[in-house]
């Protein structure tokens, strides 16, 4: 998690690596539980992966908590209106997100996922169906998804995949550790 404001003289908060992989019939989402402030760990067990709406929808996010939790309120409410449909809630929250006046400061990065899809979500408006099914976000996203793209050839287990390449990261990565929570589809 972090936030990049720095203009009130605060140290920035840290962290985070979510990591979604869909293979198989089976999509995960994992993310580890660090939030660091500076160099300092501030809580080693956060939880930055979690259903939505009526549970049919997993999402991990990366950046700020508050901002965080606000977009998953957004997206049950598009889940809502839109009868599950996460692609169609998922482009009207972007939409939302790029063009409102209050949700185009918010700071952070989702990777959501149903039976069907594997989306990241940003700020800028994107909705990206990553290719090959593998979606990495946050400060060890990079290792994380170079681990999994890497395992894809050699195991056909998605939460297999997913808990490795985040082991990979948190090897890695002083912004990951290994408190991993799990989300499967």
């Amino acid at each position: 998690m972090s936030t990049s404001d720095n203009s009130h003289g605060l140290i920035p908060w840290h962290g985070t690596t979510i990591i979604g992989v869909k293979l198989g019939g089976k999509t995960v989402i994992a993310g580890d539980g660090q939030v660091s402030m500076g160099n300092t760990v501030m809580k080693p067990n956060a939880r930055k992966v979690r259903r939505i709406g009526d549970g049919s929808v997993i999402a991990g996010f990366a950046g700020a908590t508050a901002d965080a939790f606000t977009l998953f309120e957004r997206l049950e409410k598009k889940l809502e209106q839109h009868r599950g449909q996460l692609m169609r809630a998922a482009v009207e929250l972007a939409k939302d997100w790029r063009t409102d006046k209050y949700l185009r400061n918010l700071e952070a990065l989702m990777i959501v996922a149903d039976k069907d899809v594997l989306l990241i979500l940003t700020g800028n408006g994107d909705v990206l169906e990553p290719e090959h099914g593998i979606a990495a976000i946050g400060s060890g996203g990079n290792y994380a998804l170079s681990a999994a793209k890497a395992l894809v050839d050699y195991e056909q287990d998605a939460e297999k995949i997913a808990r490795r390449a985040m082991a990979v990261a948190a090897e890695v990565c002083v912004f990951t550790n290994d408190r991993v929570t799990v989300e499967t589809i």
